[in-house]
């Protein structure tokens, strides 16, 4: 075996489940067919409960010192700026998460992140090496690449993105439809000419599409990205970028300094028809493609990293049975569908960026790892995620951080995002087993490896 877990990809998705895997001593291999780490800002939105993942895997303080709240957004007229607007929803008072608003990061710093924190685990990545095919045995996965080798593991994750050669290794299809046949046009460029205290709008005029420039935090860059009609071929060049900037705005082309990277795309949303086959399973885009509207992209990617991770660390290290590993399609795949959908209402213009694309909401209550057995739940049920709490002087997603799994004791005087109740809090931060007591705890525990729980102190 060349690893225990090879992963295919080293974008953010790859990258986290990467580090994940590697904090709870599993053996794993990224192999990314690029010669580097992508370039380009691409996803560089990072939601509420992303944060709170990247927290538990120890990049939060990076993530932090990397970047920069949203800026507010100011739209443009005939060269004057005539109003300025929020990019978001303001977000309720809320203590159930010290992550309460977006910050800004570009892509290439994200993912630069999460490899120097595999690296410092011990995990390892090999660039170069561009996956052509696979094969599946009975206790292992043998991909080919396409310099002729070969790479065996127990386990292989696409994480290879929206034209994921491991999805179409393995034949699985992909349902979806155009979100907006109009391309679109995103680059890196340097501006002059325009403040980086706001997110410039520049609005469509007559036949002309959209253009936005928004600094991004922590760089001398701004993310460029721009509408064009129906079958127009978009030049991507230095001279392509200014003559549209001249265009659309009130700068002269020269104002337009430098591009370091641009791609084009047309928006689609689609969903992948299963996100395992046998021993190898599909995260981020190459399960899911979707309009980058309302920022959910890169953030349902990393959390399907962090719902798969803790279950292979768990069948690999700790003694779960295989049958674990079903849950990962039957949990995910749903939130897939669903942020899919938002994003696309967003997108068009019919939703708003608010409470649903912090992200903090989403959970797990119908999964077959939910159990629920109190006769009148509190506020919090089994499958939602675990809110922060001060609990007996000990701040619960500081008890929560690390690979275990978490057993928390309230009564009457509970913090009120909980109420009384016995916790079991799954590894990935949502709440598996619920009930008055701990009785019945036993047999749920036994359907996930019998893990020791650290225990949080009573609150009575």
């Amino acid at each position: 075996m060349d690893a225990d877990v090879l992963v295919v990809g080293a974008g953010p998705s790859g990258l986290a489940l990467g580090v994940d895997l590697a904090r709870r001593g599993v053996d794993v291999l990224v192999a990314e067919r690029g010669a580097g780490l992508a370039p380009g800002s691409r996803g560089k939105g990072i939601q509420p409960r992303t944060m709170e993942v990247f927290d538990d895997l120890g990049v939060m303080d990076a993530i932090r010192a990397a970047g920069g709240a949203y800026p507010l957004g100011a739209v443009w007229q005939d060269g004057a700026i005539v109003t300025r607007r929020p990019m978001f929803d303001p977000s309720e008072e809320d203590e159930s998460s010290p992550y309460a608003d977006p910050w800004m990061v570009p892509q290439w710093r994200t993912q630069q992140i999460l490899l120097a924190r595999l690296e410092e685990l011990g995990g390892r990545v090999s660039f170069g090496r561009e996956v052509t095919g696979l094969a599946q045995d009975a206790d292992a996965v043998t991909v080919r690449l396409a310099d002729g080798g070969e790479l065996r593991a127990r386990y292989a994750v696409g994480a290879d993105g929206g034209r994921s050669a491991v999805r179409g290794a393995l034949g699985v299809g992909m349902a979806g439809e155009t979100v907006d046949p109009q391309p679109l046009l995103v680059a890196d460029v340097r501006i002059s000419g325009l403040d980086r205290e706001h997110w410039h709008i520049f609005p469509p005029a007559g036949d002309t599409g959209f253009m936005v420039a928004c600094p991004l935090a922590g760089t001398d860059d701004f993310q460029l990205v721009a509408q064009f009609a129906e079958g127009t071929e978009v030049d991507l060049s230095l001279d392509g970028v200014r003559t549209l900037v001249a265009a659309r705005s009130h700068l002269a082309a020269g104002d337009v300094t430098a591009l370091s990277w641009a791609s084009d795309f047309r928006p689609r949303a689609a969903l992948a028809d299963r996100f395992r086959d046998g021993r190898v399973f599909l995260v981020g885009d190459a399960a899911h493609v979707h309009s980058p509207a309302g920022g959910q992209g890169l953030n349902t990617s990393v959390q399907d990293a962090y719902n798969l991770g803790w279950k292979l660390g768990a069948v690999l290290r700790g003694g779960a049975p295989k049958a674990l590993l079903d849950t990962y399609e039957e949990e995910r795949r749903p939130v897939a569908a669903d942020m899919l959908g938002l994003s696309t209402r967003i997108h068009r213009g019919e939703a708003r960026r608010g409470a649903a694309t912090r992200q903090l909401g989403l959970g797990y209550p119908v999964s077959s790892l939910t159990t629920e057995t109190r006769p009148t739940p509190g506020p919090l049920r089994a499958g939602d995620r675990a809110p922060d709490a001060l609990v007996s002087g000990t701040r619960l997603l500081d008890a929560f951080r690390g690979p275990h799994w978490t057993l928390l004791t309230t009564g009457e005087d509970a913090p009120p995002p909980y109420g009384p109740g016995v916790f079991l809090v799954r590894p990935d931060g949502y709440v598996g087993w619920a009930g008055p007591t701990e009785d019945g705890l036993t047999a749920y525990t036994a359907k996930v490896g019998s893990p020791e729980p650290v225990r949080v102190p009573a609150a009575r």
